[in-house]
């Protein structure tokens, strides 16, 4: 079943979300990308005539009530979104009643799913290794079952349209699917979208295809570049990984981030780049700082040859140009994490160059994925989130699709 071609009048339907969106310290939210993109099928379900219940998680509470991490702060924000009403249901395993009393049109907020332990279905308090950790965990897993089942039977129908969280298989993403008729469950407007991205990126090649994947560790992205391996010509690396890359091959990277542990991982993605006939771009030269301060003193240096006492917070011009002219020459772009620390205004240069030469590949014609929760604050930042092809709000959903991985959320719908 297909949310278009599914009529929600007289229906309640309770749809995940992903509305972990970034608050500052007042609790007033600083990004509502994620509530924006949830608006088509929140509002397809209420222009039918049903009434919605929302349930999402934020942050990460450990199965404990913590007030930092409640939806409640967000209320009012869903309310002016949607452009009406929205109650509240400040214990989401208690909202039988709530549920209950709702009229078509009509929208009830559930407060954080992660206030409960069973929505992850993690044991709480014991470690692996503990001999009653299996036990525990089979337990937690009935737990699960039960938490879901009890989220289930508010509504009639399910849309998950979480992408963000689709590789988990949690209550609310993938358990309480079991609870629905195949006609009454279903994927929302963004992740359908989503999907079809991915497919885009993964099966509709044009080329030349060109990743870029940047962030602090290797070893948080081995798995996607090994997959894109087979798939790209050309394999950006930027961000902190360039100083594990510089070491690796014998550079000096004064106190840059790096992992020491990887340095042989790093050689052999290397290795496996030239024996695929990969094109592998690193970083000639970088920004660095005397300290980790937007206000630090700088210095343009080799990326190899680092001076002791200071850091590359950013790639440097050469390394800017380099980045710059495989983009625009590309025909399919994936670009997942920054090339420095973009969040301070003084290096957000090498970021700048990526998104700028994404954006310009687009424009002729290129398709363009920009996903990942720094990437995508990256091109917000820069306002030319509306200039590349796709902007995808799953982080981990998305480099676990791109591996190939089937993600639960998607096939508890599929099944």
């Amino acid at each position: 079943m297909t949310i278009d071609n599914f009529n929600f009048a007289g229906k309640k339907a309770i749809v995940r979300v992903d509305f972990n969106v970034p608050l500052d310290e007042n609790g007033k939210i600083t990004d509502d990308t994620r509530i924006r993109g949830a608006l088509p099928t929140l509002k397809k379900i209420l222009s039918d005539g049903g009434s919605l219940i929302i349930m999402s998680h934020m942050g990460k509470p450990k199965g404990k009530v913590n007030p930092k991490f409640s939806l409640a702060q967000i209320k009012d924000d869903v309310a002016k979104a949607l452009g009406c009403d929205v109650k509240f249901a400040p214990d989401c395993a208690n909202a039988d009643e709530a549920a209950a009393n709702l009229k078509p049109g009509e929208v009830l907020l559930l407060e954080n799913l992660r206030f409960y332990p069973e929505e992850e279905g993690k044991p709480v308090g014991i470690d692996k290794e503990d001999p009653a950790y299996d036990a525990a965990k089979k337990e937690m897993k009935e737990r699960q079952k039960a938490f879901a089942k009890k989220l289930a039977s508010y509504a009639d129908v399910y849309v998950n349209d979480a992408f963000g969280t689709a590789h988990r298989k949690h209550a609310s993403t993938a358990v309480i699917a079991d609870y629905f008729d195949k006609q009454d469950k279903m994927l929302g407007y963004l992740m359908e979208k989503e999907v079809q991205a991915v497919n885009n990126i993964l099966s509709d090649i044009k080329r030349p295809f060109t990743a870029i994947m940047g962030g602090s560790k290797v070893s948080t992205k081995i798995g996607i570049i090994e997959n894109l391996m087979d798939k790209v010509d050309n394999l950006i690396l930027c961000g902190g990984m360039t100083y594990t890359f510089a070491k690796a091959q014998g550079g000096h990277v004064g106190d840059s981030i790096c992992e020491n542990d990887k340095l042989d991982l790093a050689l052999d993605i290397i290795k496996k780049a030239k024996e695929k006939n990969v094109n592998l771009v690193l970083g000639t030269d970088c920004v660095a700082a005397d300290s980790f301060s937007n206000d630090a003193k700088t210095q343009v240096v080799p990326a190899n040859a680092i001076p002791d006492g200071w850091e590359g917070l950013d790639a440097g011009p050469e390394t800017r140009k380099a980045f710059a002219d495989v983009i625009k020459n590309a025909k399919t772009i994936l670009w997942n994490g920054p090339a420095g620390v973009f969040e301070f205004d003084n290096f957000t240069a090498g970021s700048r160059a990526i998104a700028d030469a994404i954006v310009e590949a687009t424009d002729k014609g290129a398709f363009s994925l920009v996903g990942g929760g720094d990437s995508v604050a990256c091109v917000n930042k820069f306002g030319l989130a509306d200039r590349v092809s796709y902007v995808s709000t799953g982080g981990g959903a998305l480099l676990e699709a791109i591996e190939g991985k089937v993600l639960p959320g998607v096939a508890a719908i599929n099944d």
